[in-house]
């Protein structure tokens, strides 16, 4: 995976104050990836993860989850279908938990891709 996908969040992290934006322009960059062909973010609602935004056409058969934490809590995961590498999926997890946290109460409303 590339150093422009990082630089690509990096720049939405920096220019957008709104997290769901952030997040659907987050899923779209790893998309881009060579190695990736489908991007999800699920939210941690309770028992359950529920899917947010995503990009891409799923091959659930190459599923990758990654476990998103906010200050030692997990709030999400992000689903990669593809072959990623996993400190590459590292670091983007790290780089967008706050915006998990923030985004993923939608006051029961379906998040539109």
């Amino acid at each position: 995976m590339s150093a422009a996908a990082l630089e690509t969040i990096d720049r939405l992290l920096a220019e957008s104050p709104d997290a769901d934006d952030v997040l659907r322009g987050t899923v779209s960059a790893l998309v881009a990836e060579p190695d990736v062909v489908w991007a999800g973010i699920g939210f941690v609602e309770g028992d359950d993860v529920a899917l947010g935004p995503v990009a891409g056409d799923p091959d659930e058969a190459r599923r990758t989850r990654v476990p998103i934490a906010f200050e030692g809590a997990i709030v999400g995961e992000l689903w990669i279908d593809g072959e990623p590498d996993p400190r590459f999926l590292e670091q983007v997890v790290t780089r967008v938990a706050p915006q998990v946290l923030i985004g993923w109460d939608t006051g029961g409303e379906v998040w539109e891709a």
